[in-house]
């Protein structure tokens, strides 16, 4: 089969395409004809060696993957080959084939389209913990949400809404038309540093929420934003700057930090708590599929690109034109 290969640390545009034997089958697992599989900013820091797990060589990256069951392990049940799923894997998913855990293999219902749900085991699974769990987001409340138009931005947006929750959503400004598509009450342009002001003016003295993938001074101005009671939740820095906290402005403003790493829920931390979480992680996939076919959110692939055109899939991520995923189709 054909798979995306990383033999050695390095910058994700220098990774091949190989020929790779099929991967094993192990109890437990199932085995997958990917269909798509998703490119993110962290897949570049994790073929470079600088993430906190790391894969051993040689491996292919990819995490969230969409695809049809080919092979149940025998222990397995309730997954038959034909079956349209979407799961999370530790790393392989820009491959032809993956394994992964059964518990993490979840139906996909028809006619939901199977790139997109591509989407669902990572940045939207992310933002819904992240706003469901961390900052407990109710109907009415308003929420700031940071890169907007990005995968876990726009999930973000979307199941904010479905919470009934207001949204105010920054974004560059030619994604602004997606997002008040998308039903963001106010869309402020990301070009413009200072946002403070404006946010506590629309919100009547601050949001209940913040989720704020970036870090640096977004999360430092995101603080001020918050009215009594709120919750910041950070789940990313793709600034580059790891922000420090001050306890006394959560001291005085009444507020919170909460942080969010997806990956305790599904095996990527260490003490491995797949199995603890999977009864809680397949409850929040339930919920996100029904929001689906009820038309409350519409997971949204910004481009799709054969493997072999894996560099042109990044240079969408890293340039922040895409809205929604990127996805590599390593059928094609």
């Amino acid at each position: 089969m054909r798979a995306l290969i990383c033999d050695h640390w390095c910058d994700y545009d220098e990774l091949t395409v190989k020929d790779i034997p099929e991967p094993t089958l192990r109890p437990g697992m199932v085995r997958i004809r990917v269909e798509a599989a998703g490119v993110s900013y962290s897949t570049q820091i994790v073929v470079a060696g600088k993430y906190q797990r790391k894969p051993p060589l040689p491996f292919a990256p990819g995490t969230d993957v969409a695809g049809t069951v080919l092979e149940a392990a025998s222990d397995v049940a309730g997954l038959k080959p034909g079956m349209r799923v979407f799961a999370p894997v530790d790393w392989g998913g820009s491959a032809q084939q993956v394994v992964a855990d059964a518990i993490h293999a979840m139906p996909l219902p028809e006619p939901l389209d199977l790139a997109a749900a591509a989407a669902l085991p990572v940045s939207y699974s992310t933002a819904a913990a992240a706003l469901m769990w961390r900052a407990h987001l109710a109907k009415g409340d308003w929420v700031l949400v940071h890169g907007a138009a990005g995968g876990v931005g726009l999930a973000a947006v979307e199941i904010a809404r479905a919470l009934g929750a207001r949204v105010i959503a920054r974004a560059g400004a030619a994604k602004h038309a997606t997002l008040k598509s998308r039903g963001v009450d106010v869309v402020l342009d990301s070009s413009v540093p200072s946002f403070r002001d404006e946010v506590l003016r629309i919100s009547g003295g601050g949001v209940q929420a913040v989720l704020d993938p970036l870090g640096g001074m977004i999360f430092d101005e995101s603080l001020r934003c918050l009215g009594d009671g709120g919750t910041l939740v950070t789940v990313g820095y793709v600034t580059g700057a790891i922000p420090q906290v001050g306890a006394n402005i959560l001291m005085l403003k009444n507020i919170a930090v909460a942080g969010l790493n997806w990956g305790t829920y599904i095996g990527w931390s260490p003490g491995d708590g797949r199995h603890v979480h999977a009864a809680r992680v397949r409850a929040l996939w339930t919920r996100l599929i029904q929001w689906w076919q009820e038309g409350k959110i519409a997971p949204t692939v910004h481009a799709r690109y054969p493997l072999a055109e894996f560099r042109a899939a990044m240079a969408d991520v890293r340039s922040r034109r895409a809205i929604g995923r990127v996805v590599l189709l390593p059928q094609e």
